[in-house]
């Protein structure tokens, strides 16, 4: 997404909103080891609540600043064995480090000692695959290489349903995530 602000003004503005990322993160409690862990033993669903709020809050700020030519997209290639290879290594990794990238860098900032070492073992990945992309490129971001292609050109559905379906699922989400947490509150 590229927006009408260059230069030095935007650095500045992500730093601020990099700060403001962060905090947000510490106050809605995921940069808590526990509480990432949790999400993964189905025991706490903050994670996935404030996850699905962000994915759908930016889906609709992303689409209304696209819709007034403030923001254009910048869709990366679907390379679908590189996707699905990249997430089972980040799940893997989520699990085993208790945070993912943003919440670990802000669990660092806090004074985490053990996310700051996984910080720094995230550099050390970036830049091991930096130095093997050439092969990467090669050979598994070739396979199931799809091209630029977002959901709505493939379903021939525009993005407001694809926002609004989005919507719905985190709603039902929501609403099932809700029972379940009173059910246990009722049973504790």
């Amino acid at each position: 997404m590229t927006l009408p602000i260059t230069g030095t003004p935007a650095l500045w503005l992500a730093i601020v909103f990099g700060f403001i990322f962060g905090l947000l993160l510490h106050r809605g409690g995921v940069t808590s080891y526990d509480v990432i862990v949790n999400q993964f033993r189905l025991r706490d669903f903050t994670v996935l609540k404030i996850m699905f709020t962000a994915i759908v809050i930016g889906g609709i700020g992303v689409a209304v600043l696209h819709g007034f030519n403030h923001a254009n997209y910048h869709i990366k290639p679907a390379n679908m064995l590189g996707v699905t290879l990249g997430a089972a290594i980040f799940g893997v990794g989520m699990v085993v480090y208790g945070y993912c990238p943003g919440t670990g860098l802000a669990a660092a900032a806090t004074g985490s000692i053990h996310a700051l070492v996984g910080a720094l073992g995230m550099l050390a990945g970036g830049l091991v695959y930096g130095l093997s992309f050439s092969w990467v490129n090669q050979h598994i971001l070739s396979v199931g290489a799809l091209g630029k292609i977002r959901l709505p050109e493939v379903t021939h559905l525009p993005d407001a349903v694809w926002l609004a379906a989005l919507l719905v699922i985190a709603l039902v989400v929501f609403a099932i995530v809700t029972r379940i947490e009173r059910t246990r509150q009722h049973a504790a």
